[in-house]
């Protein structure tokens, strides 16, 4: 009685075969089940005791992705050995692809997150570049899982290429107006990888300058010292030359002054002496050279080079705010004079 209970056949089936299979499944979720509550359970406490985040990443992500596969996996071995309907065998499998792709996209893209959040974010530490790579994040997430579609619909059947192709004049089309924001786009990247410049960099660009304040995926806005808010199509500034005085180390500072022809021989050899000792006597402030430079239409000309250790332009200039007070001083003590525009008319009677 029993043996022609187990023969009777369903759906193409015996009901042995059916027996066998929901047997194999529950053997295989009883694995999976103590898989995940010994094996995985030491690891994670292992995964405590060590210094690295990488295996505590690795186990958390496994359980999240490979488990929901390996129970998917004891169903699908499960029904291996039945004689199984063509629709719902191909439903089955198509299935499982969705899955692996859906699971593997989802582990890439957590490999990717931790990447940055822990190697990147921690070396740059900077609130704002933090802002944009979680932007760019996003675009690499769409990136991806536009092409897991297009993998599955591929693996489904459906014929891509032909599909891209049938756009046509609309493809043309749409590739033409989006070509502009798909180079700000690709100018983004390369601002934000190669660094030309940073939020808080003093910059010029052509006659406009000013304080970067924010960098987009399109566009980059700048603060001018007039207090209006510049914008600039992120290709605008890949394709310009940009001064960048935020990564200026020092600066070279050049001025000229001009003493009157009436100036003696031994007080113009003393001038130089003069502004070399100032200059060195001044804090941040490296002295290059001081020379008598040339004889000009109403005075005599000193040409003085100098550097001052800081890229502030502030300090700068008082620093050669002070320069020029000593010079002064000195010169009006020796009883130089400085020059003016004059000119001399001589008139003869005849």
């Amino acid at each position: 009685m029993f043996q022609e209970i187990m023969q009777r056949v369903f759906f193409q089936n015996s009901v042995l075969d059916y027996l066998i299979c929901l047997l194999v499944f529950l053997a295989c979720i009883i694995l999976v089940r103590i898989f995940r509550r010994i094996v995985l359970a030491r690891l994670k406490v292992w995964a405590e005791k060590t210094a690295t985040t990488i295996d505590d990443f690795l186990i958390h992500t496994f359980e999240r992705t490979a488990i929901p596969l390996l129970y998917y996996g004891a169903f699908y071995l499960s029904i291996c050995k039945l004689t199984l309907n063509p629709t719902f065998s191909k439903a089955v499998n198509i299935i499982g692809i969705v899955l692996l792709t859906f699971f593997g996209i989802r582990f890439l893209i957590a490999l990717i997150e931790y990447t940055i959040e822990n190697y990147w974010l921690k070396k740059e530490k900077d609130k704002a570049r933090e802002r944009s790579l979680k932007g760019m994040l996003t675009v690499v997430k769409v990136v991806i899982w536009g092409l897991a579609l297009v993998f599955l619909l591929d693996n489904f059947g459906f014929k891509i290429s032909t599909v891209i192709a049938g756009l046509g004049i609309g493809g043309v089309a749409i590739a033409l107006a989006s070509q502009a924001f798909l180079g700000d786009l690709f100018s983004y990247f390369s601002i934000f990888f190669d660094r030309p410049f940073e939020i808080g960099d003093f910059i010029i660009v052509g006659e406009y300058l000013g304080t970067v304040e924010y960098i987009g995926i399109k566009t980059t806005r700048v603060r001018s010292l007039g207090g209006e808010q510049l914008v600039f199509s992120n290709t605008d500034l890949t394709n310009s030359r940009v001064r960048n005085y935020k990564r200026m180390e020092k600066r070279r500072v050049v001025f000229k002054l001009g003493v009157t022809y009436q100036t003696t021989s031994q007080q113009l050899k003393e001038i130089p002496v003069i502004i070399t000792d100032i200059i060195k006597n001044t804090e941040d402030a490296v002295f290059d050279r001081a020379h008598f430079f040339s004889y000009g239409d109403f005075s005599l000309i000193f040409e003085v080079v100098f550097y001052v250790m800081s890229s502030d332009y502030n300090k700068y200039m008082d620093i050669q705010q002070e320069i020029n007070f000593a010079i002064k001083e000195e010169l009006e003590k020796r009883e130089v004079e400085f020059a003016y525009p004059t000119q001399t008319l001589y008139l003869n009677k005849t």
